[in-house]
Protein backbone atom coordinates (compact mmCIF):
# COMPACT_ATOMS: atom_id res chain seq x y z
CA UNK A 1 0.00 0.00 0.00
CA UNK A 2 2.41 2.75 -1.62
CA UNK A 3 0.98 5.88 -1.08
CA UNK A 4 2.41 9.08 -2.59
CA UNK A 5 2.95 12.16 -0.36
CA UNK A 6 1.05 15.57 -2.61
CA UNK A 7 -0.21 17.76 -0.03
CA UNK A 8 1.08 18.56 3.49
CA UNK A 9 0.00 20.69 6.72
CA UNK A 10 3.30 21.55 8.67
CA UNK A 11 2.46 24.08 11.58
CA UNK A 12 5.37 23.67 14.23
CA UNK A 13 6.63 25.46 17.13
CA UNK A 14 10.53 24.00 16.69
CA UNK A 15 11.49 24.62 13.36
CA UNK A 16 14.94 23.12 14.14
CA UNK A 17 16.03 20.40 11.29
CA UNK A 18 12.48 21.22 9.44
CA UNK A 19 14.53 22.83 6.56
CA UNK A 20 15.76 20.29 4.06
CA UNK A 21 12.02 18.63 4.52
CA UNK A 22 10.45 21.81 3.05
CA UNK A 23 12.61 22.19 0.40
CA UNK A 24 12.33 18.59 -0.28
CA UNK A 25 8.16 18.76 -0.34
CA UNK A 26 8.88 21.69 -2.56
CA UNK A 27 11.16 19.94 -5.09
CA UNK A 28 8.79 16.98 -5.18
CA UNK A 29 5.52 19.45 -6.31
CA UNK A 30 3.76 19.07 -2.92
CA UNK A 31 1.09 21.30 -1.69
CA UNK A 32 2.00 22.74 1.49
CA UNK A 33 -0.57 24.50 3.66
CA UNK A 34 0.46 26.17 7.20
CA UNK A 35 0.13 29.08 9.88
CA UNK A 36 1.71 31.73 11.22
CA UNK A 37 5.68 31.43 11.78
CA UNK A 38 5.87 28.46 10.05
CA UNK A 39 4.61 29.62 6.38
CA UNK A 40 6.43 32.99 7.09
CA UNK A 41 9.43 29.94 7.91
CA UNK A 42 8.51 27.96 4.52
CA UNK A 43 8.23 31.09 2.53
CA UNK A 44 11.52 32.74 3.36
CA UNK A 45 13.11 29.34 1.73
CA UNK A 46 11.01 30.21 -1.36
CA UNK A 47 8.98 27.69 -1.06
CA UNK A 48 5.32 28.43 -1.67
CA UNK A 49 2.67 27.70 0.85
CA UNK A 50 -1.21 28.25 1.02
CA UNK A 51 -2.35 29.90 4.30
CA UNK A 52 -4.83 27.85 6.76
CA UNK A 53 -7.13 30.73 6.50
CA UNK A 54 -7.20 30.98 3.19
CA UNK A 55 -8.51 26.95 2.86
CA UNK A 56 -10.36 27.87 6.06
CA UNK A 57 -11.86 30.98 5.05
CA UNK A 58 -11.67 31.59 8.42
CA UNK A 59 -9.02 33.72 10.39
CA UNK A 60 -6.74 33.15 13.41
CA UNK A 61 -8.72 33.64 16.49
CA UNK A 62 -8.70 33.92 20.58
CA UNK A 63 -5.06 35.35 20.00
CA UNK A 64 -3.82 31.96 18.13
CA UNK A 65 -6.17 29.57 20.24
CA UNK A 66 -8.10 28.37 17.65
CA UNK A 67 -6.37 28.12 13.96
CA UNK A 68 -6.58 24.72 12.71
CA UNK A 69 -9.94 23.20 14.23
CA UNK A 70 -11.95 23.41 11.13
CA UNK A 71 -13.66 20.76 8.99
CA UNK A 72 -11.52 22.03 5.93
CA UNK A 73 -8.30 20.86 7.81
CA UNK A 74 -9.89 17.43 9.79
CA UNK A 75 -12.11 16.64 6.99
CA UNK A 76 -8.72 16.79 4.99
CA UNK A 77 -6.86 14.49 7.69
CA UNK A 78 -9.88 12.37 8.45
CA UNK A 79 -10.90 11.11 5.28
CA UNK A 80 -10.74 7.57 4.06
CA UNK A 81 -9.61 7.41 0.67
CA UNK A 82 -11.03 3.79 -0.08
CA UNK A 83 -14.76 5.15 0.97
CA UNK A 84 -16.43 6.51 -1.98
CA UNK A 85 -18.57 8.55 0.63
CA UNK A 86 -16.11 10.36 2.24
CA UNK A 87 -14.44 11.42 -1.02
CA UNK A 88 -17.65 12.88 -2.34
CA UNK A 89 -18.04 14.90 0.64
CA UNK A 90 -14.57 16.29 -0.12
CA UNK A 91 -15.86 16.96 -3.21
CA UNK A 92 -19.26 18.13 -2.07
CA UNK A 93 -17.61 21.18 0.36
CA UNK A 94 -13.99 21.10 -1.40
CA UNK A 95 -11.89 20.23 0.75
CA UNK A 96 -9.01 18.57 -0.05
CA UNK A 97 -6.91 15.87 0.82
CA UNK A 98 -3.94 16.19 3.17
CA UNK A 99 -1.58 13.50 3.02
CA UNK A 100 1.64 14.43 5.42
CA UNK A 101 0.63 15.92 9.02
CA UNK A 102 4.01 17.52 10.37
CA UNK A 103 2.99 19.30 13.94
CA UNK A 104 4.81 19.74 17.08
CA UNK A 105 3.25 20.49 20.71
CA UNK A 106 3.53 23.95 22.83
CA UNK A 107 6.95 23.05 25.13
CA UNK A 108 4.45 22.59 28.49
CA UNK A 109 7.02 20.38 30.57
CA UNK A 110 9.71 22.78 29.45
CA UNK A 111 7.13 26.06 30.61
CA UNK A 112 6.81 24.32 34.07
CA UNK A 113 10.54 24.30 34.65
CA UNK A 114 11.23 27.36 33.97
CA UNK A 115 8.35 29.31 35.66
CA UNK A 116 5.51 29.32 38.41
CA UNK A 117 3.50 32.17 36.66
CA UNK A 118 0.12 29.92 35.81
CA UNK A 119 -1.79 31.53 32.63
CA UNK A 120 2.04 30.77 31.39
CA UNK A 121 1.67 27.26 31.72
CA UNK A 122 -1.76 27.39 30.89
CA UNK A 123 -0.95 28.98 27.50
CA UNK A 124 1.13 25.83 26.56
CA UNK A 125 -1.25 23.42 26.83
CA UNK A 126 -1.80 22.70 23.06
CA UNK A 127 -5.30 21.99 21.73
CA UNK A 128 -5.24 22.04 18.10
CA UNK A 129 -1.77 19.97 17.69
CA UNK A 130 -2.76 17.27 19.52
CA UNK A 131 -6.08 17.29 17.35
CA UNK A 132 -4.38 17.65 14.44
CA UNK A 133 -1.84 14.26 16.08
CA UNK A 134 -4.38 12.09 16.84
CA UNK A 135 -6.70 12.51 13.70
CA UNK A 136 -4.31 11.79 11.24
CA UNK A 137 -2.65 8.63 13.79
CA UNK A 138 -5.98 7.29 13.64
CA UNK A 139 -6.14 8.05 9.64
CA UNK A 140 -2.96 6.28 9.06
CA UNK A 141 -3.52 3.77 6.29
CA UNK A 142 -3.65 7.36 4.57
CA UNK A 143 -2.05 9.88 5.88
CA UNK A 144 1.73 10.11 7.37
CA UNK A 145 1.95 11.83 11.01
CA UNK A 146 5.14 13.70 12.04
CA UNK A 147 4.80 14.96 15.85
CA UNK A 148 7.93 15.64 16.99
CA UNK A 149 11.45 17.10 15.49
CA UNK A 150 12.76 13.79 16.89
CA UNK A 151 11.62 12.17 13.73
CA UNK A 152 12.38 14.80 11.19
CA UNK A 153 15.29 12.66 10.36
CA UNK A 154 13.05 9.32 9.86
CA UNK A 155 10.83 11.50 7.56
CA UNK A 156 13.52 13.18 5.34
CA UNK A 157 15.24 9.39 4.86
CA UNK A 158 11.31 8.48 3.71
CA UNK A 159 11.45 11.61 1.53
CA UNK A 160 14.40 11.07 -0.15
CA UNK A 161 14.51 6.87 -0.72
CA UNK A 162 11.47 7.01 -1.77
CA UNK A 163 11.11 9.95 -3.58
CA UNK A 164 7.57 10.98 -0.94
CA UNK A 165 6.21 7.56 -1.54
CA UNK A 166 5.08 5.70 1.96
CA UNK A 167 4.65 2.46 2.73
CA UNK A 168 1.73 1.05 5.46
CA UNK A 169 4.51 0.23 7.94
CA UNK A 170 6.25 3.79 7.41
CA UNK A 171 2.74 5.38 8.48
CA UNK A 172 2.04 2.93 10.74
CA UNK A 173 5.23 3.56 12.74
CA UNK A 174 5.08 6.98 12.69
CA UNK A 175 1.51 7.34 13.91
CA UNK A 176 2.95 4.82 17.04
CA UNK A 177 5.52 7.54 18.05
CA UNK A 178 3.06 10.37 17.32
CA UNK A 179 0.35 8.61 19.89
CA UNK A 180 3.16 8.02 22.81
CA UNK A 181 3.94 11.69 21.83
CA UNK A 182 0.61 12.84 22.86
CA UNK A 183 0.31 10.33 25.98
CA UNK A 184 2.96 11.73 27.31
CA UNK A 185 1.95 15.11 26.87
CA UNK A 186 -1.25 14.30 28.53
CA UNK A 187 0.66 12.83 31.36
CA UNK A 188 2.91 15.83 32.19
CA UNK A 189 -0.25 18.16 31.82
CA UNK A 190 -2.61 15.70 33.97
CA UNK A 191 0.43 15.81 36.69
CA UNK A 192 0.86 19.76 36.52
CA UNK A 193 -2.99 20.36 37.71
CA UNK A 194 -2.48 17.27 39.88
CA UNK A 195 0.61 18.72 41.61
CA UNK A 196 2.48 15.49 40.82
CA UNK A 197 0.72 13.75 43.47
CA UNK A 198 -0.84 10.20 43.20
CA UNK A 199 -4.13 10.20 41.53
CA UNK A 200 -7.02 7.73 40.45
CA UNK A 201 -4.35 6.05 37.33
CA UNK A 202 -0.86 5.19 38.15
CA UNK A 203 0.56 7.55 35.45
CA UNK A 204 4.38 7.99 34.69
CA UNK A 205 6.08 8.89 31.25
CA UNK A 206 9.77 8.71 31.06
CA UNK A 207 11.43 9.47 27.87
CA UNK A 208 14.72 8.57 25.81
CA UNK A 209 14.32 4.79 26.32
CA UNK A 210 17.99 3.34 26.52
CA UNK A 211 18.25 -0.32 25.02
CA UNK A 212 20.70 -2.11 27.46
CA UNK A 213 22.83 -5.73 26.49
CA UNK A 214 19.86 -7.62 28.47
CA UNK A 215 18.25 -7.15 31.55
CA UNK A 216 19.42 -8.45 35.23
CA UNK A 217 20.30 -11.90 32.98
CA UNK A 218 21.41 -12.60 29.59
CA UNK A 219 17.91 -14.02 28.75
CA UNK A 220 15.88 -11.07 29.88
CA UNK A 221 15.38 -7.79 27.44
CA UNK A 222 16.45 -4.87 29.06
CA UNK A 223 15.89 -1.11 28.95
CA UNK A 224 16.49 2.23 30.84
CA UNK A 225 14.00 5.06 30.55
CA UNK A 226 15.18 8.31 31.84
CA UNK A 227 17.74 11.20 31.22
CA UNK A 228 20.68 10.04 32.64
CA UNK A 229 23.11 13.07 31.46
CA UNK A 230 21.01 14.67 33.94
CA UNK A 231 22.47 13.45 36.71
CA UNK A 232 25.99 12.58 35.09
CA UNK A 233 28.85 12.97 32.89
CA UNK A 234 30.45 9.82 31.72
CA UNK A 235 34.02 10.12 31.16
CA UNK A 236 35.32 6.94 30.93
CA UNK A 237 34.18 3.31 30.20
CA UNK A 238 31.99 0.79 28.95
CA UNK A 239 28.29 1.01 28.65
CA UNK A 240 26.21 0.76 31.51
CA UNK A 241 24.59 -2.06 32.14
CA UNK A 242 21.19 -2.71 33.81
CA UNK A 243 22.80 -4.33 36.84
CA UNK A 244 25.32 -1.54 36.70
CA UNK A 245 22.42 0.76 36.80
CA UNK A 246 20.43 -0.56 39.81
CA UNK A 247 23.61 -0.27 41.51
CA UNK A 248 24.26 2.79 40.21
CA UNK A 249 21.46 4.45 41.90
CA UNK A 250 21.69 2.18 45.05
CA UNK A 251 25.20 4.23 45.60
CA UNK A 252 23.94 7.78 45.06
CA UNK A 253 20.93 6.69 47.51
CA UNK A 254 23.45 6.35 50.11
CA UNK A 255 26.29 8.44 49.65
CA UNK A 256 23.77 11.72 49.86
CA UNK A 257 22.63 10.66 53.22
CA UNK A 258 26.25 11.75 54.09
CA UNK A 259 26.30 15.23 53.24
CA UNK A 260 28.65 17.63 54.77
CA UNK A 261 31.66 14.98 55.60
CA UNK A 262 34.44 13.43 53.85
CA UNK A 263 32.77 9.24 52.97
CA UNK A 264 33.61 6.56 51.06
CA UNK A 265 31.19 3.57 50.27
CA UNK A 266 31.22 0.54 48.03
CA UNK A 267 28.02 -1.03 47.05
CA UNK A 268 27.52 -4.68 45.69
CA UNK A 269 24.50 -5.69 44.25
CA UNK A 270 22.74 -2.76 45.95
CA UNK A 271 24.09 -3.47 49.33
CA UNK A 272 26.64 -1.28 51.26
CA UNK A 273 29.70 -3.58 51.90
CA UNK A 274 32.26 -0.77 53.05
CA UNK A 275 31.25 2.90 53.99
CA UNK A 276 33.75 5.12 56.03
CA UNK A 277 33.63 8.65 57.00
CA UNK A 278 37.00 10.54 57.50
CA UNK A 279 39.34 13.73 57.41
CA UNK A 280 40.35 12.85 54.22
CA UNK A 281 39.64 11.08 51.12
CA UNK A 282 42.74 8.18 50.94
CA UNK A 283 41.54 7.67 54.37
CA UNK A 284 37.68 7.23 54.25
CA UNK A 285 38.67 4.80 51.01
CA UNK A 286 40.84 2.75 53.24
CA UNK A 287 38.55 2.54 55.84
CA UNK A 288 35.62 1.92 53.29
CA UNK A 289 37.65 -1.17 51.54
CA UNK A 290 38.86 -2.52 54.84
CA UNK A 291 35.20 -3.43 56.10
CA UNK A 292 34.38 -6.06 53.28
CA UNK A 293 37.90 -6.82 51.00
CA UNK A 294 36.00 -9.73 50.08
CA UNK A 295 32.78 -7.75 48.78
CA UNK A 296 34.48 -4.88 47.08
CA UNK A 297 35.82 -7.34 44.51
CA UNK A 298 33.93 -5.70 41.51
CA UNK A 299 31.78 -3.41 43.22
CA UNK A 300 30.21 0.09 42.61
CA UNK A 301 32.35 2.88 44.48
CA UNK A 302 30.90 6.17 45.03
CA UNK A 303 32.03 8.85 47.21
CA UNK A 304 30.74 12.87 48.28
CA UNK A 305 34.66 14.39 47.32
CA UNK A 306 36.07 15.25 44.43
CA UNK A 307 39.01 12.28 43.30
CA UNK A 308 42.60 13.24 44.22
CA UNK A 309 45.50 11.56 42.56
CA UNK A 310 46.85 9.61 45.39
CA UNK A 311 43.28 8.10 46.12
CA UNK A 312 42.79 7.26 42.86
CA UNK A 313 46.12 5.27 42.96
CA UNK A 314 44.89 3.22 46.14
CA UNK A 315 41.77 2.79 44.12
CA UNK A 316 43.24 1.70 41.05
CA UNK A 317 44.84 -1.66 43.13
CA UNK A 318 41.73 -3.38 43.36
CA UNK A 319 39.02 -4.68 40.53
CA UNK A 320 36.24 -2.82 40.78
CA UNK A 321 33.39 -1.67 37.82
CA UNK A 322 32.40 1.92 38.28
CA UNK A 323 33.24 5.00 40.49
CA UNK A 324 31.07 7.73 41.08
CA UNK A 325 32.13 11.11 42.31
CA UNK A 326 30.83 14.82 42.00
CA UNK A 327 34.29 15.70 40.02
CA UNK A 328 38.03 14.05 39.49
CA UNK A 329 41.32 16.12 39.19
CA UNK A 330 43.25 15.54 35.87
CA UNK A 331 46.09 13.61 37.65
CA UNK A 332 43.26 11.14 38.58
CA UNK A 333 41.45 10.73 35.83
CA UNK A 334 45.02 9.66 34.53
CA UNK A 335 45.29 6.82 37.00
CA UNK A 336 41.79 5.83 36.57
CA UNK A 337 41.30 5.75 32.71
CA UNK A 338 44.40 3.12 32.56
CA UNK A 339 41.75 0.57 32.53
CA UNK A 340 39.22 1.05 29.42
CA UNK A 341 36.38 -0.67 30.83
CA UNK A 342 36.35 1.19 34.15
CA UNK A 343 32.80 3.33 34.28
CA UNK A 344 33.82 6.70 35.82
CA UNK A 345 30.67 8.74 36.53
CA UNK A 346 30.67 12.56 37.74
CA UNK A 347 27.62 12.86 39.51
CA UNK A 348 26.03 16.51 38.84
CA UNK A 349 23.19 16.61 40.94
CA UNK A 350 21.41 13.82 43.53
CA UNK A 351 19.48 11.71 42.52
CA UNK A 352 15.69 12.91 43.94
CA UNK A 353 12.86 10.61 43.81
CA UNK A 354 9.78 11.67 45.43
CA UNK A 355 7.81 8.29 45.14
CA UNK A 356 8.86 4.65 44.66
CA UNK A 357 7.56 2.01 42.80
CA UNK A 358 7.52 -1.59 42.44
CA UNK A 359 5.50 -4.03 39.92
CA UNK A 360 3.39 -6.40 41.64
CA UNK A 361 0.81 -9.20 40.78
CA UNK A 362 -1.15 -7.19 37.94
CA UNK A 363 -0.49 -4.24 39.12
CA UNK A 364 2.00 -1.30 40.80
CA UNK A 365 2.71 -0.51 44.35
CA UNK A 366 3.41 3.28 45.14
CA UNK A 367 4.89 4.36 48.29
CA UNK A 368 6.52 8.05 49.12
CA UNK A 369 10.75 7.67 49.31
CA UNK A 370 11.74 6.93 52.49
CA UNK A 371 13.39 10.17 53.64
CA UNK A 372 15.03 10.95 57.15
CA UNK A 373 17.00 9.11 59.71
CA UNK A 374 14.84 9.13 62.99
CA UNK A 375 11.53 10.54 63.69
CA UNK A 376 12.80 10.32 67.07
CA UNK A 377 15.58 10.16 69.61
CA UNK A 378 14.37 8.38 72.55
CA UNK A 379 16.71 7.11 74.90
CA UNK A 380 15.86 4.07 77.09
CA UNK A 381 18.70 2.25 78.15
CA UNK A 382 20.90 2.26 80.85
CA UNK A 383 22.30 5.88 80.34
CA UNK A 384 22.44 8.14 78.01
CA UNK A 385 24.75 7.56 74.76
CA UNK A 386 28.07 9.96 74.59
CA UNK A 387 29.00 11.86 71.58
CA UNK A 388 30.48 9.70 70.12
CA UNK A 389 28.58 7.00 70.42
CA UNK A 390 25.87 9.02 69.33
CA UNK A 391 27.55 10.02 65.83
CA UNK A 392 27.89 5.85 65.51
CA UNK A 393 24.35 4.83 65.89
CA UNK A 394 23.00 7.90 63.70
CA UNK A 395 25.61 6.40 61.50
CA UNK A 396 24.88 3.04 61.95
CA UNK A 397 20.96 4.01 61.31
CA UNK A 398 21.95 5.48 57.90
CA UNK A 399 23.74 2.59 57.01
CA UNK A 400 20.77 -0.40 57.73
CA UNK A 401 18.15 1.91 56.18
CA UNK A 402 20.43 1.37 52.85
CA UNK A 403 20.44 -2.76 53.53
CA UNK A 404 17.99 -5.50 52.51
CA UNK A 405 16.28 -6.13 55.07
CA UNK A 406 16.64 -8.10 57.85
CA UNK A 407 19.39 -5.55 58.10
CA UNK A 408 22.10 -5.62 61.16
CA UNK A 409 24.79 -2.76 61.23
CA UNK A 410 27.95 -2.86 63.33
CA UNK A 411 29.97 0.66 63.65
CA UNK A 412 32.49 1.51 65.15
CA UNK A 413 34.27 5.17 65.01
CA UNK A 414 32.29 5.53 61.40
CA UNK A 415 32.80 2.68 59.86
CA UNK A 416 30.88 -0.45 58.79
CA UNK A 417 32.99 -3.32 60.26
CA UNK A 418 30.26 -6.27 60.03
CA UNK A 419 26.74 -6.10 58.45
CA UNK A 420 23.85 -8.68 57.94
CA UNK A 421 21.53 -8.09 55.23
CA UNK A 422 18.08 -9.71 53.39
CA UNK A 423 18.09 -12.73 55.89
CA UNK A 424 14.91 -14.28 56.71
CA UNK A 425 15.47 -14.03 61.17
CA UNK A 426 16.98 -10.90 62.42
CA UNK A 427 19.29 -13.13 64.53
CA UNK A 428 20.29 -14.48 61.36
CA UNK A 429 21.57 -11.10 60.53
CA UNK A 430 23.37 -10.33 63.52
CA UNK A 431 25.05 -13.46 63.11
CA UNK A 432 26.27 -13.34 59.96
CA UNK A 433 27.17 -9.07 61.12
CA UNK A 434 29.81 -10.39 63.58
CA UNK A 435 30.76 -13.19 61.54
CA UNK A 436 32.03 -10.29 58.85
CA UNK A 437 33.37 -8.60 61.62
CA UNK A 438 35.71 -11.49 63.32
CA UNK A 439 36.30 -12.58 59.15
CA UNK A 440 38.18 -8.95 58.74
CA UNK A 441 39.96 -9.27 62.51
CA UNK A 442 37.54 -6.37 63.97
CA UNK A 443 37.37 -5.64 67.62
CA UNK A 444 33.62 -5.24 68.63
CA UNK A 445 34.63 -3.41 71.63
CA UNK A 446 32.92 -0.35 71.95
CA UNK A 447 30.73 -0.88 68.76
CA UNK A 448 27.24 0.11 68.14
CA UNK A 449 24.42 -1.79 66.26
CA UNK A 450 21.54 -0.55 64.45
CA UNK A 451 18.95 -2.38 63.48
CA UNK A 452 16.29 -1.66 60.39
CA UNK A 453 13.33 -2.81 62.91
CA UNK A 454 12.61 -4.07 66.13
CA UNK A 455 13.40 -6.44 67.89
CA UNK A 456 11.03 -9.08 68.78
CA UNK A 457 13.31 -10.70 71.74
CA UNK A 458 16.12 -9.54 73.66
CA UNK A 459 18.36 -12.33 71.70
CA UNK A 460 20.16 -9.76 69.45
CA UNK A 461 21.17 -7.27 72.21
CA UNK A 462 22.07 -10.67 74.47
CA UNK A 463 24.46 -11.48 71.82
CA UNK A 464 25.14 -8.33 70.99
CA UNK A 465 26.28 -7.65 74.57
CA UNK A 466 28.24 -11.17 74.99
CA UNK A 467 30.75 -9.68 71.73
CA UNK A 468 31.62 -6.15 73.32
CA UNK A 469 28.57 -3.89 71.76
CA UNK A 470 27.04 -1.36 74.29
CA UNK A 471 25.23 0.87 72.16
CA UNK A 472 22.24 -0.10 69.92
CA UNK A 473 19.77 1.69 68.07
CA UNK A 474 16.03 0.69 66.41
CA UNK A 475 12.84 1.82 65.95
CA UNK A 476 10.80 0.48 68.94
CA UNK A 477 7.51 -1.18 67.81
CA UNK A 478 7.31 -4.69 68.96
CA UNK A 479 4.99 -5.74 71.70
CA UNK A 480 7.98 -6.88 74.05
CA UNK A 481 10.39 -3.91 73.80
CA UNK A 482 10.33 -3.91 77.47
CA UNK A 483 12.44 -7.52 77.03
CA UNK A 484 15.08 -5.38 75.58
CA UNK A 485 14.97 -2.39 77.10
CA UNK A 486 15.30 -4.09 80.73
CA UNK A 487 18.59 -6.36 79.44
CA UNK A 488 19.82 -3.22 78.24
CA UNK A 489 19.09 -1.17 81.22
CA UNK A 490 20.60 -4.52 83.20
CA UNK A 491 24.10 -4.21 81.38
CA UNK A 492 24.67 -0.06 81.67
CA UNK A 493 24.19 -0.53 77.66
CA UNK A 494 22.69 2.52 75.68
CA UNK A 495 19.28 2.08 73.77
CA UNK A 496 18.24 4.50 71.23
CA UNK A 497 14.75 3.89 70.18
CA UNK A 498 13.75 6.09 66.89
CA UNK A 499 10.29 5.63 65.47
CA UNK A 500 11.13 5.42 62.21
CA UNK A 501 11.25 1.61 60.62
CA UNK A 502 13.51 1.51 57.28
CA UNK A 503 12.36 -2.17 55.65
CA UNK A 504 14.27 -2.85 52.48
CA UNK A 505 12.59 -5.69 50.78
Amino acid sequence: MQKQIKSALISVFYKDNLENIVKKLGEQGVTIYSTGGTQKFIEELGVKCVAVEDLTAYPSILGGRVKTLHPKVFGGILARRDNPQDLEQLKEYQIPEIDLVIVDLYPFEETVKNTTEEQTIIEKIDIGGVSLIRAAGKNYKDVVIVASKDQYADLEKVLTENNGATSIQDRRGFAAKAFEVCANYDVAISQYFLNNEPGDYFQLSVPEGQVNRYGENPHQRGVFYGKLDEVFNKLHGKELSFNNLVDVDAACQLIQEFNGTTTFAVIKHTNVCGIATRNSLKEAWEAALAGDKESAFGGVLVTNQVIDKATAESISEIFFEILIAPGFNADALEVLQAKKNRILLEQKQPVQSKYMFKNVLNGVLLQDSDNGNYKEWNEVGARSSTPDEKADLEFANLIAKHLKSNAIALVKNKQLIGKGCGQTSRIDALRHAIEKAGQFNFDLKGAVMASDAFFPFNDCVTIAYEHGINAVIQPGGSVRDNDSIEFCKEHNMVMVMTGMRHFRH
